[in-house]
């Protein structure tokens, strides 16, 4: 496809601007020389139905929720309910100014206040901060919160690492050591779950605390996490509870009572509200008893007679996003809270449940299956064996042909060429069965004509890219 640059001829132009309110040469005197042009810039010469047709033609070749099911494992990636975005649109919210005095936005407060306290029940904590704009934020939230923590005790100088399990989240290491934490890797059993000799052998008083994905990346929920959360406890370190994967139990279970410390919600993802293409998300942080203290400013209070921002915090580790955090998104989830209530927030993980151990099912017999066992979010495959000299990539490849966007591959690590499947709740079982059926019909091509793989995609907008190329040598701008 050709670029919009490749398009029109000279002095096309697909907009009329009003003439200056001055003369030229008085606005050029008012900027700085070195900050002018020194030439006019490149724009394109296109008509306005050019310019029109040309990004709706691009908008076309791309592929998302809305166009299509999106079993991303790990990403969540569900239906948005229009309404939600309808809500997120109002004036009140839409329109509303950060700088405003608390008085002047007593609706807007009392939405998050009244969020935060739904979100501290959902997870059984008593305290929390909104302020975070996504899971990633959220972890290094709960890693200041951890080293504060840490700091208060004078404990600091002697707890330096972090637990992490081999099936956790990719960005929880990442998290751990931009707070200066060291990470020690702990690995998982032939369950699929924490090796809980390991995690005693690693315990020690130099451990700050543990970093637990739940469920964790195998789509496997860990039986053994009071007995984690206790071990770590008793030996003075914290655990910490990546919430990415609530909608797995939603409803029907609270880290708090589980022993969370520090557990973040991705409301981008749980509680539906637009999620890809860069944000924006929201990372709420629910902490226990003994972090409350540490929690970021402000916080939003409910007094007896208005609602204001709360400073009064002295151990607090500051701000962690300016304002209030994204307030749209929390509007949405919100929304999308209140329309499910209690039993439809139970409907909500059982469907994501039961999504995806039927995807299991239908599949396990045409794919490697290298934990076989009930999963409750999503589930990991294995590409491995296919076919002589193929791989999962290839399989992702094909799949786009058959109209479905791949699934996660290559991740978690400790499953060799993974397939990670994430269903959610949202899609039908027409979707699943179809779904299912693409990924038997490329299995007897890998065996019968494996060269349809290795050359796939056929159907796409563009063929198979050179992506390790692309990593290495980007190109992120167009020469002119």
């Amino acid at each position: 496809m050709t670029t919009i640059y490749d398009q029109g001829r000279p002095g096309r132009r697909a907009v009329s601007l009003p003439e200056p309110s001055h003369p030229e040469a008085e606005i050029l005197d008012s900027i700085p020389t070195d900050l002018r042009r020194r030439t006019p810039p490149r724009l394109p010469e296109v008509s306005q139905p050019e310019l029109i047709r040309h990004y709706t033609a691009l908008s076309r070749m791309n592929y998302g929720v809305d166009t299509g099911f999106y079993p991303l494992g790990s990403c969540t990636m569900k239906h948005n309910p229009r309404l939600h975005e309808d809500l997120a649109r109002l004036p009140g919210f839409a329109g509303l100014h950060p700088l405003l005095p608390a008085e002047e936005c007593q609706g807007a407060l009392a939405l998050l206040w009244e969020m935060g306290e739904y979100l501290k029940g959902i997870t059984g904590m008593p305290g929390i901060t909104l302020q975070p704009a996504a899971g990633a934020h959220g972890e290094l939230t709960g890693m200041l919160l951890f080293k504060k923590w840490l700091e208060d005790r004078g404990e600091l100088g002697a707890r330096t690492k972090i637990l992490l399990p081999d099936s956790a989240h990719g960005t929880n290491p990442a998290s751990a050591a931009m707070v200066g934490f060291s990470v020690v890797s702990i690995p998982s059993d032939r369950r699929g779950m924490v090796d809980l000799n390991a995690l005693k052998q690693a315990l020690g008083p130099d451990v700050a605390g543990i970093m637990l994905t739940v469920p964790n990346t195998l789509g496997i929920f860990e039986e053994d996490i009071l007995t984690i959360t206790q071990l770590v406890h008793n030996a003075g370190g914290l655990c910490y509870f990546d919430g990415a994967n609530l909608n797995a139990y939603l409803g029907r279970a609270r880290p708090g009572d589980m022993g969370a410390d520090v557990f973040h919600i991705n409301l981008h993802k749980t509680f539906s509200t637009p999620h890809g293409g860069g944000g924006p998300g929201a990372g709420p942080v629910t902490v226990s008893e003994a972090l409350v203290p540490y929690l970021p400013v402000p916080g939003i209070a409910r007094g007896e007679e208005a609602y204001h921002l709360d400073w009064n915090k002295p151990k607090t580790i500051g701000r962690v996003h300016p304002y209030f955090g994204n307030v749209l998104v929390i509007v949405r989830a919100l929304a999308y809270l209140l329309t499910l209530g209690d039993a439809g927030m139970r409907e909500v993980s059982g469907g994501a449940v039961l999504a995806a151990n039927y995807l299991k099912a239908k599949l396990k017999g045409t794919y490697k299956l290298p934990y076989d066992r009930l999963v409750k979010h999503e589930f990991v495959l294995s590409g491995e064996g296919l076919g002589h000299g193929l791989r999962t990539l290839d399989v992702a490849k094909r799949l786009m042909d058959y109209g479905f966007h791949p699934p996660t591959v290559y991740f978690p690590l400790i499953v060799k060429e993974a397939l990670m499947i994430e269903p959610t709740e949202t899609e039908p079982r027409e979707t699943l069965d179809a779904f299912a059926s693409a990924l038997v019909a490329i299995a007897a091509e890998a065996r019968e004509r494996p060269e349809l793989l290795r050359e796939a995609p056929h159907t796409a907008p563009v063929r198979r890219l050179d992506e390790a190329n692309a990593v290495r040598e980007p190109k992120l701008r167009l020469d002119l």
